[in-house]
């Protein structure tokens, strides 16, 4: 050695003393001025999680990027123990930074001249990963001035987590529990001795040693990590040689991309929790694949499965991800789509509430015009007189059209809209008589809350797919006319002998565009949609040919839902017993001043029910066989209340409403 480098040598070696020992106030200055940025919570990709907390899918990081908020816990104890031995063998014991390692560092620069060895511990490792800057010396300094940052404000346990999530493993893979599944298609909880070892090597020279390109520079490291965990106690000599034996992998394994259309319009926390059942969508995954097979070429099916007493979806199918013929990467639960016959249902159960028909009421199923309107029966031919529940079994168009023509059209709208399910109608049209047979768009999100409410108690309820259910929630029924209508849809399906408690309904759109098949028993309810993604009609198939026997399907799939004898429900008839005194409005009076903009109740005594309440003369939603109501006022201002029973009686109020205090 030179006398150069002896004096370089010597003056390393004052130099690292004065650092350990004057140095450490100065580092911890540093440190507390510039301290590592933390990632901010957009730097993460997401984690989907079904209800029980097991994982449906993972979402990547803004720029495609799969890296996770890692703790400490979601890895083994055998990784974090090989990572502390071949990386740190004093984490958690010294200040974040390992004296003797800089003294090594530092020796070994006098020696070369330049940085041969970084003398990094975990800490340091992290404080880099945090913010990566070129490979010099003040870097250097700066790295381990940090760390003793990190380790003055941070737990171990934490540290550790940093690294775990910020460590590179080559291309786009960033962190252990994203290459944990891109190699092993598994947690980073569950690897073994053979997969820890590899996912320990690979961030010492990511690109270099990345399994999938060049297996066996990665094998080799691992195999040599595998004998210092014999070395060091970790591993018995037949485990390391077990481990030793398996090979690497040699390709990425997809990550786990479950309900992938969702992802797209998910805001994306790192954890994102789901009410996603997993039992319930394995058997919804594995019926509906094989029901797709059976349908026509660009035909696409969607399913979805809710949970009646939550109101939360407990399984969706949303179609194949890759099938862009079929609209694979859309999700067509939120599409405006003719509902068909769907809606009758809610038509005969108002009309039921309102006294203006009861099951047992005979309609007329023959060939009838409103004004221009001249509906016909699916099947071309009528059915004379029926009753009600017949006619609502059966889903015959006429006796619907009539009973609509004396609920009203502008009534029937408004309830759906009160109860939040408004339809959509072509700009500036108003609702009118062909609403009933599915001229009017919802989407299948709107359908299945319409639905769980007949199912329930008739408050309609959007099923939320997240931990917290939706806070909508309004009445459309009353409950005793919801189970009338139950009752009535409660039936086996075609082709089978007996009822399993099932009440079902389908719907065919106008070209046989959408077909629609409902069902609910006492614990779920599901709903199928088949049609073309983009609105043409099929060739050729009603609801029951396609949606029901894949609804009566998915039912055999699902968890039964417990027997129970339900006492028979009847309904009775409000009309029968009319008041017979006058018609009064009770609230508001007329020329009241209602302070505040909260919901008004409105209040009618005597009058012949059904009755209906009007603002500014449009009828708002009400239960006709109830004398009271709510409105909510959309802003301070004059309105002009009016209140009708069946008999054409009218009471008016002029009132004002201001905004309060």
């Amino acid at each position: 050695m030179t006398r150069k480098k002896y004096r370089r040598l010597g003056l390393a070696c004052l130099g690292a003393v004065l650092a350990l020992t004057a140095g450490a106030a100065g580092l911890a200055v540093l440190g507390r001025l510039d301290p590592a940025p933390m990632p901010p919570v957009s730097a993460w990709g997401t984690r989907i999680l079904a209800d029980d907390g097991s994982l449906l899918a993972l979402a990547p990081a803004p720029g495609g990027v799969w890296r996770f908020d890692t703790s400490a816990d979601d890895v083994s104890p055998f990784l974090r123990q090989l990572l502390e031995t071949v990386e740190d063998r004093r984490f958690g014991t010294e200040p974040g930074v390992d004296p003797r390692a800089v003294l090594r560092a530092g020796l070994q620069w006098a020696a070369a001249g330049h940085v041969v060895s970084g003398g990094s511990t975990l800490t340091m490792q992290v404080a880099k990963l945090l913010d990566p800057r070129p490979r010099r010396l003040s870097a250097k300094v700066l790295e381990t001035a940090r760390a003793f940052d990190l380790w003055r404000r941070m737990r171990p346990d934490r540290i550790m987590g940093l690294w775990l999530s910020l460590a590179p493993f080559g291309g786009n893979l960033v962190g252990v529990e994203a290459a944990s599944y891109a190699y092993f298609g598994k947690p980073p909880g569950a690897l073994d001795a053979a997969e820890a070892a590899l996912l320990v090597a690979l961030p010492r020279r990511p690109e270099a040693l990345r399994p999938d390109r060049h297996p066996e520079a990665a094998k080799r490291l691992r195999d040599r990590i595998l004998v210092l965990a014999e070395q060091r106690g970790l591993l018995t000599a037949a485990e390391a040689t077990v481990a030793q034996a398996e090979p690497v992998p040699t390709h990425r394994f997809p990550m786990p991309r479950a309900l992938p259309q969702l992802l797209a319009s998910l805001h994306h926390p790192p954890v994102l929790r789901t009410s996603i059942d997993p039992v319930i969508q394995a058997a919804v995954d594995q019926a509906a694949q094989a029901a797709l097979t059976d349908l026509p070429p660009r035909v696409a099916l969607v399913v979805m499965v809710g949970d009646l007493k939550s109101r939360k979806l407990s399984a969706l199918w949303l179609g194949d991800w890759i099938d862009k013929a079929r609209a694979g990467r859309t999700d067509l639960t939120r599409a405006l789509r003719s509902p068909g016959s769907a809606l009758k249902p809610f038509l005969y159960a108002l009309a039921f509430a309102d006294g203006l028909a009861q099951p047992n009421s005979l309609l007329a199923d023959t060939p009838d015009r409103f004004g221009s309107y001249g509906p016909e029966d699916f099947t071309g031919r009528f059915a004379g007189r029926v009753t009600a529940a017949e006619a609502l079994r059966r889903s015959l168009n006429l006796p619907a059209v009539g009973l609509l023509a004396r609920y009203g059209a502008l009534r029937f709208s408004a309830a759906l809209t009160a109860a939040g399910t408004p339809l959509a109608l072509p700009r500036d049209a108003a609702p009118s008589l062909p609403i009933i047979l599915g001229g009017a768009g919802l989407s299948m999100r709107q359908l299945m809350a319409l639905y769980a409410g007949l199912a329930t108690d008739g408050r309609v309820q959007p099923l939320s797919l997240f931990d917290k259910p939706s806070p909508q929630n309004h009445r459309l029924l009353p409950p005793a006319s919801a189970q009338t209508v139950a009752d009535i849809l409660t039936r086996p399906f075609p082709g089978e002998a007996t009822a399993r408690g099932i009440a079902w309904k389908t719907g065919t759109s106008w070209g046989d565009r959408d077909n629609w098949a409902f069902g609910f028993d006492r614990t779920h309810i599901i709903g199928v949609w088949v049609g073309r993604p983009d609105g043409t009609a099929m060739d050729s198939g009603a609801a029951a040919d396609h949606a029901l026997p894949i609804l009566a399907r998915l039912f055999s799939a699902v968890p039964a839902a417990p027997r129970v004898v339900v006492p028979e429900t009847r309904m009775l008839s409000f009309a029968a017993a009319p008041s017979p005194d006058p018609l009064r409005l009770l609230f508001p009076p007329p020329g009241a001043v209602i302070d505040g903009l909260g919901p008004l109740d409105l209040k009618a005594m005597g009058g012949e029910r059904p009755l209906s309440f009007l603002i500014d003369n449009a009828p708002i939603f009400s239960i006709g066989a109830l004398r009271q109501t709510q409105w909510l006022p959309p802003g301070p201002g004059f309105y002009h209340v009016t209140v009708l029973d069946a008999a054409g009686a009218a009471v008016h109020a002029a009132i004002r409403v201001t905004e309060g205090d």
